[in-house]
């Protein structure tokens, strides 16, 4: 790729260009007994990308992967999402056919979130495209539409209901004219339920949020940028492509076939998402059972949301709290990098119509978890990553793990050290029976002057270190990730990790 001045190429961003299979993991300190099973995260990592135009978002996923096992770490594997696109740039021969295909022609290679649900192992973006499934091993299957349940593209945040075990989510494509779709998938695999949500226009709608009684939904003023979309375009069509986006995106459904012409070039290129100031910031609540035209539409100050932490009812309030960025995309193109995200809460008061906002806490922090028994309820902690400085950015990443006590209104902050910088922490419970910060915290930690990477694991009441399994490669700066009990694993987990 050569030298680079894009700073989402550089440092801890950096691509790595090999795929590892490592089984001799050296563990500092004690792994707990109880954790039999796999943590998975994806990011970026783009095979090719032109420095003056490469979004941080729209890399080709790779998935890392540590097994944990009887108090040792097993392996470690990382591993592209085959996509049609990525299987063409590294050489290989294309997928055999198969029944699923990418949903208006839009192949990403997902990048943004990797679960398990349903004996599946999933890698996930938003906007369009399909889930790809993968195997225990991390190699790629191919495209997931939920045995032909799911009518189009997925979300990268869905979210599992701790009450029935149905997977919820909210999801957004440029292509569908003002419209978003909630669907529920059963504890089948199998889409059950889907509704059609009218939103502003086409904005970028990265998570959502569920009460046990609500819809929370966020469509807020970064839009689809008809611009940037067109610049993917071959050079004869660029402006004429320009003007038709402009004219349809957000107001009427696109065609497929130009759905498919205006993305086919966006894999590790621009990101078709802009800041809009004059586009109304607002939330919106649906009942879990209710239409399209139950939703409530309650006005907030403009902002953008990638990550609430949690939302629940509480009465005729329904409290809602997120990571709030000022604004996002309106004058650094090139990643998230526009002012310290801080952790607030909104209170959406269902008589009054009306919002009320507070700031929680002003430090710069982002990836925000909980304990996913409580998704939905009211919870007491948080966990997110924060840095001293401007935020979790390429300038200054973050640097250590902040745990919110929301009951008391206080916070417990972990340093990594110098030269440290971490990714998304996430939670795990010692066991079903566990109370809420009774756990264990676990994430990826890069160290720049050893230009590789470690797995920490910290005890999630007192922050301090319970192990380490340090690895001998450096794990890119990514997204999000999740604990995959072996018990979960219907293609390794009966016989754990091997």
């Amino acid at each position: 790729m050569g030298a680079s001045t894009n700073p989402y190429l550089q440092g801890g961003f950096a691509p790595v260009r090999e795929e590892r299979t490592e089984t001799e993991l050296e563990v500092e300190g004690e792994l707990p007994a109880y954790l039999d099973g796999r943590y998975l995260r994806i990011g970026p990592n783009p095979i090719r990308a032109d420095p003056a135009t490469y979004h941080w978002f729209m890399g080709a996923g790779m998935v890392h992967g540590l097994c944990i096992r009887g108090g040792r770490a097993q392996w470690y594997r990382n591993r592209y999402v085959r996509s049609g696109p990525v299987r063409r740039a590294l050489g290989e021969p294309r997928r055999p056919t198969t029944s699923v295909t990418a949903h208006a022609g839009f192949d990403m290679a997902p990048n943004t979130n990797v679960i398990g649900y349903g004996g599946r192992t999933l890698a996930l973006v938003e906007a369009g495209p399909r889930p790809y499934e993968l195997t225990f091993e991390l190699d790629t299957v191919g495209p997931c539409d939920f045995d032909g349940t799911l009518p189009g593209g997925y979300t990268a945040h869905p979210l599992v209901d701790p009450s029935t075990g149905e997977l919820h989510a909210v999801s957004y494509y440029f292509g569908a004219a003002n419209r978003v779709q909630y669907s529920v998938v059963g504890i089948d695999g199998r889409v059950r339920r889907t509704v059609d949500i009218e939103v502003g226009g086409s904005p970028m709608m990265h998570a959502f949020s569920l009460t046990e009684s609500f819809v929370v939904i966020y469509d807020l003023p970064v839009t689809f940028d008809a611009k940037k979309a067109a610049a993917s375009s071959p050079p004869p069509f660029t402006r004429p492509t320009e003007l038709l986006f402009s004219r349809v995106v957000g107001r009427r459904r696109v065609p497929d076939w130009f759905a498919a012409m205006g993305t086919r070039r966006l894999d590790e290129g621009n990101l078709p998402y802009s800041w809009n100031p004059r586009y109304p910031p607002r939330v919106g609540i649906m009942p879990r059972e209710g239409s399209g035209n139950d939703v409530r539409w309650f006005e907030v100050e403009p902002c953008y949301v990638f990550h609430p932490l949690n939302a629940y009812d509480e009465g005729d309030q329904i409290v809602v709290d997120v990571v709030r960025h000022p604004k996002m995309f309106a004058t650094e193109h090139r990643g998230p990098n526009e002012g310290a995200p801080t952790l607030d809460r909104w209170v959406l008061d269902l008589t009054a119509g009306k919002v009320l906002e507070e700031r929680l806490d002003e430090r710069g922090q982002e990836f925000p978890r909980i304990d996913e028994r409580l998704v939905g309820r009211c919870h007491r902690y948080g966990y997110t990553v924060g840095a001293a400085g401007a935020g979790p950015g390429p300038a200054s990443m973050a640097d250590c793990v902040i745990k919110h006590d929301l009951a008391r209104g206080t916070s417990t902050l972990r340093s990594l050290g110098r030269g440290r910088a971490a990714d998304e922490f996430l939670f795990v419970p010692d066991g079903a029976d566990a109370r809420e910060d009774e756990g264990i915290l676990m994430g990826f930690v890069y160290d720049r002057a050893a230009d590789r990477s470690d797995w920490l694991v910290l005890d999630a009441g007192t922050l301090e270190p319970v192990a380490s399994v340090h690895l001998p490669v450096r794990v890119p700066h990514g997204f999000h990730g999740n604990w995959l009990p072996a018990g979960d694993d219907l293609d390794g987990g009966p016989l754990g990790c091997r």
